[in-house]
This record gives C-alpha cells, sequence and structure tokens, in this order.
C-alpha cells in the first residue's frame, strides 16, 4: 500500500539537482634553474569540448587568462608569463571575432629569481572557459608553491593548494593553500616533484529530476485530454482533417503537422520560462520564500477555477486572430489551427500547465520547464494525431458528458494539496512555526477524506451534474483515496509515514511524537545550548550542530570525523532520507555515535549578525542560509541537496567523495563506515 501511495503521489512535487561544471582543473610545478633562478610551471587541464583563452585577446571579446603573483622581498619575477602550449585560432560565433583559444591542456611559464635558498611564491589565476554554445562565469584559483634553488637542477614539491572554508571572522571569502613542508631525499640535493590538483568533487546530475519532469509532463496532458475544453474538440479535429485531406496519405500528413505543431508550441512556452527566469534564478527557485509562498497562491488559483469559482480565460481576440489565419491553408494554416486550440483550451490547461512549470522551475534542472513541456506536449497531441489517422478509433471514446468535469474537480482537490507544500516550505525558511507537521498533516487528511465522498457522490459542486450511479473506475479511486487518507492518519502521533514522508514538514516539528520516543529518541533534539541551535532541531532526538566552525571545533577536541549535511526546509530529498534511511539502526548508530554531525541549511533567512555580513563576488551575504550555500559552492562545487560530506577535523581533508540522496540504506551505511575506516 506504501509503495502505491507513494507512486500516486511522487508527481506532486520534484526535486533537481542542479550540477556545477568543473571542465578545467589546474595542476602547479617547479623546478630550479642556473644562478638561482626558478621557473613555475601552471598547467591547465581541459576537458573534452571546452577551452580557455589566451592572455592576449583582443577587447570585446572573452576575458583572457591572467596571472598575478604576490610582491615579496624573497623573490621577483623575470619577464612576463610565457605560452607553452600552440594556440588554437578560429572564428568564435559566442563572440563573433577571430579569437586564440587553448584545448585539452594548456601549459604556462614564469620565471623568478630568489633571494634566499628557499620561498613560497604566491599568487592567483583567472580564467573563463567557454564551450560552442556557452560559457562559464570566470573562475579565480589561489595558489603556493615552494621553490628552493641550489646551484643545481632539480625538481620542487609543491604543495597542495586547498580551499579553506569560510571562517566567521574574516571579512571576506578565505582561499588560501595550506603550508607543507619540503619532503627531502636522505641527500637533500634531489627532491621529488609533486603535483596538486586542484578538483572539485564529483557532482550528481539532474537526469532523473528531468526523467520525472517529463513523466510528470505525459501525466499532464494526459490528464488535459480528458478536460471538457478538450476532449469535444477530439472529433471536431478529425472530422476537419478527413474532410479536407485530398488523400488518405495527405490527412496523415496533415495531422502528423498538427501533433507536431503542438509539441513546438508548448516546448517554445517551456524555452521562454527559461529564458525569462535565466538558469541562476531557476537554481534558487526551490528554496526562496518569496517565490515559493507566490507558487502557494497561484495553485490556490488554479485549484479554485477547477472546482468550480471562475474560469481562467484568454482575452477572445487572440483567438479570433489565430483562427483567421487558418484560413490561409498549407502547413502554415496548420500551425495556426494548433495554435488556435491551445488558446481556447486555455480554461482547462492554464492550470495544469502553470502547475507543471511551476514544479520544472522548482526542480533546479536549467531544461526543466521545457522538457515538462515536451511531455505535456506529446500527451496533448498523440490522440489527436493517431484519431486523425484513425478515425474509426473514435467509435471506442466514451461519449462526452458530467464525468469531465469530475476530472477537473478532482485535479482541484490534488493542486490544493501540492499548494500546501510551498507553504510549508515558507513557512520552514522564516521560522514561522504555524504550519508544523500535525497542521499539514491534518489539512491533507481532510482534503484526501473529501476527495473520496466526492468521488462518492457525497459532495457536489456547482458545475457538476447528478450522480445516479458510480462507475467502477470512480469507485475504486475513492477508494484510494479515502484509504489514503486513514494512511496518514497515525502520523498525527508521529508515525514516520515513509511512503509520503519526502513531501511532509521535518518530523522534529511534529509537537506529539510518540515515533521518536518509541526509539529512545526525545521528540525535539537538545541542542539548544548549540549555536542556532534556538531555530533548528536535529531529527531523530540527534544533538547536531548548525554552525561548521563550531562543529568543527567540537570534533577535533572528542577525536570523531564529521558528517556535513548540506540541507534545505524546502528539500524533498532531504526528508525522505532523514524518514526513511536514517532511523535505520545501521545508519543511526554511526550518525549518532561514530560522527559529529554538522547540519547547514542553505536556505535560511536567518539574517546575519551585521558584523558577519559579508560582500562575496560583489553580493552581499546577508543570510545564514546564503553563507552556507556560499561556502558548498566554493568548497565543495556543488549545489544541490542534501549533501553529505566526510571531513577529517584535523586537517579538513574528505575522507570520501561527498554523495547526494542514496535511498539504499545499506549503500548509505557502507559509505558513512568507509568514512570512519580512512579517518
Amino acid at each position: 500500500m506504501k509503495k502505491l501511495f507513494f507512486v500516486l503521489f511522487c508527481s506532486l512535487s520534484l526535486w533537481g539537482q542542479a550540477q556545477i561544471f568543473t571542465p578545467v582543473s589546474w595542476k602547479f610545478s617547479a623546478k630550479t634553474l642556473e644562478k638561482g633562478e626558478v621557473e613555475v610551471i601552471l598547467t591547465a587541464q581541459i576537458d573534452a569540448g571546452w577551452h580557455i583563452y589566451s592572455q592576449h585577446v583582443k577587447s570585446g571579446g572573452p576575458l583572457p587568462t591572467t596571472f598575478s603573483f604576490k610582491s615579496s622581498k624573497e623573490y621577483e619575477p623575470i619577464g612576463k608569463v610565457e605560452e607553452r602550449t600552440k594556440l588554437m585560432e578560429g572564428f568564435e560565433k559566442t563572440f563573433n571575432m577571430n579569437i586564440s583559444w587553448f584545448e585539452n591542456q594548456a601549459v604556462f611559464a614564469q620565471k623568478f629569481k630568489l633571494k634566499k635558498p628557499k620561498s613560497v611564491i604566491k599568487g592567483s589565476l583567472e580564467y573563463m572557459v567557454c564551450d560552442d554554445e556557452r560559457c562559464l562565469p570566470p573562475e579565480e584559483v589561489d595558489f603556493k608553491i615552494p621553490v628552493k634553488a641550489i646551484g643545481v637542477e632539480e625538481e620542487i614539491a609543491v604543495a597542495e593548494p586547498t580551499i579553506i572554508p569560510l571562517q566567521t571572522g574574516d571579512s571576506s571569502t578565505q582561499k588560501v593553500a595550506k603550508d607543507d613542508t619540503l619532503p627531502q631525499s636522505k641527500s637533500d640535493t634531489v627532491v621529488k616533484s609533486v603535483e596538486a590538483t586542484v578538483t572539485a568533487p564529483p557532482t550528481e546530475t539532474n537526469a532523473d529530476s528531468l526523467w520525472m519532469t517529463f513523466i510528470a509532463g505525459l501525466l499532464g496532458g494526459l490528464a488535459a485530454v480528458f478536460m471538457p475544453c478538450i476532449f469535444p474538440l477530439l472529433p471536431m479535429t478529425v472530422s476537419f482533417f478527413t474532410k479536407q485531406a485530398e488523400s488518405r496519405s495527405a490527412g496523415i500528413r496533415d495531422s502528423l503537422v498538427y501533433g507536431l505543431s503542438i509539441v513546438v508550441i508548448y516546448v517554445a512556452l517551456g524555452l521562454i520560462i527559461t529564458i525569462v527566469f535565466g538558469a541562476d534564478a531557476l537554481n534558487n527557485l526551490s528554496s526562496n520564500g518569496v517565490f515559493n509562498f507566490i507558487f502557494f497562491l497561484m495553485l490556490v488559483v488554479f485549484a479554485a477555477s477547477f472546482l468550480g469559482a471562475f474560469e481562467l480565460v484568454l482575452p477572445s481576440s487572440w483567438a479570433n486572430k489565430l483562427d483567421q489565419k487558418v484560413d490561409k491553408g498549407g502547413y502554415l494554416g496548420i500551425f495556426f489551427m494548433a495554435s488556435t486550440l491551445s488558446l481556447v483550451s486555455f480554461s482547462c490547461t492554464g492550470p495544469i500547465i502553470g502547475t507543471l512549470l511551476v514544479q520544472a522551475a522548482t526542480t533546479g534542472a536549467i531544461l526543466g520547464p521545457a522538457v515538462g513541456m515536451l511531455g505535456f506536449a506529446i500527451s496533448l497531441a498523440l490522440p489527436f494525431t493517431l484519431f486523425a489517422m484513425f478515425p474509426s478509433w473514435l467509435k471506442t471514446l466514451p461519449k462526452s458528458g458530467g464525468w469531465l468535469n469530475s476530472i477537473k474537480v478532482v485535479l482541484g482537490f490534488l493542486e490544493l494539496a501540492l499548494s500546501l507544500k510551498f507553504l510549508s516550505n515558507v513557512d520552514l525558511a522564516y521560522h514561522w512555526e504555524w504550519f508544523d507537521r500535525e497542521v499539514f498533516l491534518v489539512l491533507w487528511i481532510t482534503l484526501f477524506a473529501l476527495l473520496g465522498f466526492y468521488l462518492l457522490g457525497k459532495i457536489r459542486f456547482a458545475h457538476d451534474t447528478p450522480l445516479e450511479t458510480i462507475g467502477v473506475p470512480r469507485f475504486f479511486l475513492a477508494v484510494i483515496s479515502l484509504s489514503f487518507s486513514l494512511y496518514m492518519l497515525p502520523g498525527l502521533w508521529g508515525a514516520p509515514l515513509k511512503a509520503i514522508s519526502a513531501f511532509l514538514p521535518p518530523q522534529q516539528t511534529q509537537d506529539f511524537d510518540l515515533y521518536s520516543r518509541s526509539m529512545g529518541q526525545p521528540s525535539i533534539s537538545t541542542t539548544n545550548t548549540h549555536k542556532y541551535g534556538e531555530i533548528f532541531h536535529a531529527p531523530l532526538g540527534l544533538d547536531a550542530f548548525f554552525d561548521y566552525d563550531e562543529g568543527m571545533a567540537y570534533a577535533k577536541k572528542v577525536g570523531k570525523p564529521v558528517l556535513i549535511d548540506f540541507t534545505g526546509h524546502a528539500c524533498v530529498n532531504c526528508r525522505k532520507m532523514e524518514a526513511s534511511v536514517w532511523p535505520d539502526a545501521s545508519v543511526l548508530n554511526q550518525i549518532k555515535n561514530d560522527y559529529v554531525l554538522i547540519q547547514l541549511y542553505v536556505d535560511d533567512r536567518t539574517e546575519l549578525p551585521t558584523a558577519e555580513q559579508k560582500e562575496i563576488d560583489g553580493k552581499l551575504v546577508k543570510t545564514l542560509g546564503k553563507k552556507w550555500s556560499v561556502l558548498q559552492t566554493t568548497r565543495f562545487k556543488a549545489n544541490s541537496q542534501p549533501y553529505y560530506v566526510l571531513i577529517d577535523p584535523r586537517n579538513e581533508q574528505v575522507l570520501q567523495n561527498p554523495q547526494g540522496a542514496n535511498f539504499d540504506i545499506a549503500a548509505f551505511a557502507q559509505y558513512l563506515k568507509s568514512g570512519v575506516e580512512k579517518y
């Protein structure tokens, strides 16, 4: 039953994981030359399909690769940075000009005169990386390169540059390389070359999210077909193609063009959404409190429309103008005919499209809206195309009637239930504490119970026709809805409800929680003595820290590795992990006993004290969530949640490759175990 409920309602909320591209990694090495001179080698390894640019780029073009070495009394540069790799040249359409660039690898060299036998050359470099279609924002890399001049040619060991996490006491984000001593041989004459690579931990792709968005689009398009505004148009459209076509082959051709036109129209709408908001905005929508509240209001309006309060209609003049262009005939006329269908059916498709675009946008996937509209358009266009190709199939369709309006009402109930998820996100982000888990469950229990009674004919809305008998499909849907309502009842006493835990507010917001007490844990974490402990509460009564520096200092003191949980109030998969994976004894015991847990909420709206507010990349970081978001993106090159990082507090090195959501309990337990073993 749990799996059934999860399948039925998994399309209500989607969570995507945005990927940060890191197509360039840098390596640093050095060697001594004669007469106390040294040469520093800076090498860029570039992924296939990407390229960086020369130091010498014309104005109006891309950002050139630049190097800056810190002034010191211990060394001075000789000449300028040399480019040791052959440049590629050609016309680049992105900048509409001839440009020089490097592919696969770029090697730069700079000579220095040392004034002391040993020194550390410090500096930074900045570069832009592009492919044939896009450019990523400029990146800056800091480095420290130990060098040694001993009069004979030898290679010098190089310290590994590592990004130090955001510190609360500094005025800006710190990017510093750690100081390592030079490993020397017994003869003290030859030092092995060690190359340090700045690379990002692997991040997860958003392919799964896009597939879920596509499937949600297919389901939305299928539901739209059975709307009162669209279903009656099926025989009319088929009749048009069969009568106008000169032959059967021409009718099939025209119907295919009609279906393709519908797909083009809706996919274009999805692309417009992406262009208007931009990729960065789409990545932030799911955790933005203002957007979540706007989405809540939008879905309530859509639900009210489906329940019969009013109809969402576009100006009739738009449809009339398009209808006039249908008379032009040919492929263009068919396209305008498809456009007319899109406009006249808006009162039924508008709420479905709006809901789908909201969900697709909040996945954070750049192509989410376009992929969602592709699935929607395919489901919507397919019946028109198939019935036009095979008109005899029309006899198998049920007759129009009151059941079409019932489908609208059912979707209205589902949209109203979905809207509460967005309201919950806002409540959690701003710590209103008005909309805890019990309130959410009471509303969902009520809504799905009312839906069940509606399907049984016990409730009727204004546009409904009297229900004399109940069909078998309607009966089964009523049973599912009422059963789902009963399934949620134990959640009022703290039952985890794993089938829908991803959509519910966190377990720790539950006031009356017998579930946590049955596990020997308090219903609310007792970590109020920790920084920010008064506004955050860890799941399952775990003793978690909510500040990076405080948690890391405690881990050093007790000698335990650290589990950093980059999480969010609006993170669906975070809640599912905490409800379905963390409670297992093999996982919970390790988190509780073997690790120091640090939970960092990247979407929290708590304003930082003035002394801790910082300007990073020209923007003032004012909230706690933004602080941890910057830490995740700059230090770990990822911006998806949940994101689990195992760290050795003694040197702040990552023990294992970070992971995202992993619902395989055994695999996640093994991940935690491997971190302890490496520590």
